[in-house]
């Protein structure tokens, strides 16, 4: 029975273990998505984590016990540049298995395993997109926004005629007359009197 036995060693021994480990840690870090068997993505979920979480605080003891780990100055560079910048906010949960199916050859359960912040699909972009809803009407806040602006424009037209009521006024009056002076216009009576 295995009570209690938290560890998969993955049919491997120690030293074999910790090796892999170290492979797939590495392949992760430098390509941020890597594919393997859905239990050796979930051993490394547990090998990494905590890794990612030590780059945080950027120290040379930090660094000199990653390496202890990783083996790979490359990963290590790029660790706590490009990663720690990207997960400084996050407080865990810095990978995520999707599971892809079955291997072809031997059947294996396959699964993804990917750094979160590095997918752009997933990751939710600050702008907001308020252009239309699946079924095709404009979305509430998108009219409501049209709405103010207009009624904010009609605001402003309301506010230039209070301010300037004598400028209206010549403004109606030069219409008026420009309408009834002008030949172009016949009036119903005129038409009549010509038949």
């Amino acid at each position: 029975m295995r009570h209690g036995n938290k560890i998969n060693h993955l049919g491997r021994k120690t030293a074999h273990r910790k090796a892999l480990l170290m492979n797939l840690s590495n392949a992760l870090i430098l390509h941020k998505r890597i594919t393997t068997t859905v239990a050796k993505a979930k051993e490394l979920r547990k090998h990494i984590e905590p890794l990612i979480n030590k780059t945080k605080l950027d120290t040379t003891h930090n660094r000199r016990i990653l390496f202890s780990y990783l083996q790979d100055k490359e990963s290590i560079k790029e660790l706590f540049g490009v990663i720690a910048d990207k997960v400084a906010n996050r407080p865990g949960g810095y990978t995520r298995i999707i599971k892809l199916g079955f291997r072809k050859g031997d059947a294996a359960d396959i699964a993804m395993i990917e750094l979160v912040d590095f997918n752009d699909v997933y990751v939710k972009e600050t702008k907001e997109t308020t252009t239309k809803t699946r079924r095709g009407r404009a979305k509430k806040s998108a009219v409501a926004a049209e709405e103010i602006a207009t009624n904010n424009d009609l605001v402003e037209d309301v506010a230039e005629i209070v301010t300037a009521p004598e400028e209206v006024a010549e403004v109606v009056s030069t219409d008026a007359v420009e309408e009834v002076s002008s030949p172009d216009t016949e009036t119903p009576e005129s038409t009549e009197e010509t038949k």
